[in-house]
């Protein structure tokens, strides 16, 4: 029989589970190590609990402890510094710097591992952003191999247990330190730290879990996005290796340039260009909106510059009800040349506004926004 009872050292039931067993190790180790009690009592505690850990640890010494045999009969005694052969310093150094709740992240890993996020360009006309629009878009992307159904391995098999690491996906070394002989571990080398190989991948994926291919994806768009807007679609994305789960698709919105408006985030802008005679005596003017065509009032002694709103008539507000606004610049054409009937009724015009020579009105540099504010409350 064993000489100690390592489960009644590290206060654990016989039938313990290895998290269980860690768990304890930990608290333990926390308690007695010797940088926290120094004391000789406590350093004889501290290397009981560490023996009896590396034997309750490991699953082939565990079974020759439980029947009956002592996994340190053959010799492998205390070393240097009085720690055990095989002294588990990884663990040492997880209970003191942050393996909360245990595991740390060691043992095999998961093939499964997420996808890539994906994104492409959709380019839409004015019109289609303004109002949304629905989109069929082809994306090359990766799948679920149905043949393996992500496993890797090829129809009939699966994936082995790794005969240097036990299917533990690390492995563990021994060497010497200032606390004796320390054990450190790190990710198998033939298995690359999945605990299995396949021998026989899947001829379908190469062993990846996945396949590429082109699939078609409907999508809505909704109403006000603009140049440079990402959608996010969870899920659209690549299948991740081993079948994991996929990333998600980002559409990022380019917006063609209008031939007539300028969009200001939910305003439009255009400008109309008028001649003098039509800014003097009014007219209407048709235009194309984006709504149809509609009818523009140029009222009489419409100014150059000045704005004529379409209230309502821009790029629907994206996530919210209503619409921005269409605004017309007016620009007023003055004539460079004209022939001598028209030069003539000029000049009679001018002789009969009384402005035959005209005195002007000059002002400090470029009006600012206020000063034409007030001047248009005042009729100027």
């Amino acid at each position: 029989m064993a000489k100690s009872d390592y489960y009644g050292t590290l206060g654990v039931r016989r039938d313990a589970s290895a998290e269980e067993i860690k768990k304890a190790y930990r608290r333990l180790a926390r308690e007695l190590h010797p940088d926290v009690n120094p004391d000789p009592e406590t350093q004889e505690r501290f290397k009981d609990i560490t023996q009896a850990y590396e034997v309750l640890s490991d699953p082939n010494k565990r079974q020759m402890y439980d029947m009956g045999a002592d996994p340190f009969a053959s010799g492998a005694g205390a070393g240097a510094g009085g720690f055990g052969a095989g002294f588990p310093f990884s663990d040492i150094m997880d209970a003191f710097f942050g393996a909360a709740g245990g595991g740390g992240g060691r043992g095999p890993r998961s093939r499964a591992r997420r996808g890539r996020n994906a994104t492409i360009r959709v380019e839409l006309d004015l019109r289609e952003s303004a109002f949304g629009t629905t989109r069929e878009l082809v994306v090359d992307t990766a799948v679920l191999c149905e043949v393996c159904t992500g496993s890797g391995a090829a129809a009939g098999t699966h994936p082995d247990t790794c005969d240097m690491c036990h299917g533990r996906g690390e492995v563990s070394q021994v060497t010497r330190s200032f606390l004796g002989q320390v054990m450190t571990s790190r990710p198998c080398p033939q298995c690359g730290g999945f605990g299995s190989i396949i021998r026989n991948p899947c001829q379908e994926c190469s062993g990846d879990g996945r396949v590429r291919t082109r699939r078609t994806i409907k999508v809505r768009i909704p109403a006000g996005v603009e140049d440079g807007t990402h959608i996010q679609l969870a899920g659209e994305g690549e299948i991740g290796p081993g079948g994991g789960p996929p990333g998600d698709l980002f559409l990022e919105i380019v917006e063609r340039a209008h031939e007539i408006f300028e969009r200001r985030g939910d305003d439009l802008h255009c400008t109309v260009q008028i001649p003098m005679t039509a800014a003097a005596l009014g007219t209407i003017l048709t235009m194309e909106t984006l709504d149809g065509a509609e009818e523009l009032d140029i009222r009489p002694g419409t100014q150059s510059g000045q704005t004529i709103p379409l209230y309502g008539r821009g790029v629907q507000r994206l996530n919210e009800t209503g619409r921005g606004d269409l605004l017309i610049h007016v620009n007023v054409e003055t004539p460079s040349r004209l022939d001598p009937a028209q030069e003539e009724l000029m000049r009679e015009l001018a002789k009969l506004r009384g402005e035959e020579r005209p005195p002007g009105k000059f002002a400090p540099g470029q009006q600012g926004f206020f000063s034409r504010l007030r001047d248009a409350f005042n009729g100027r």
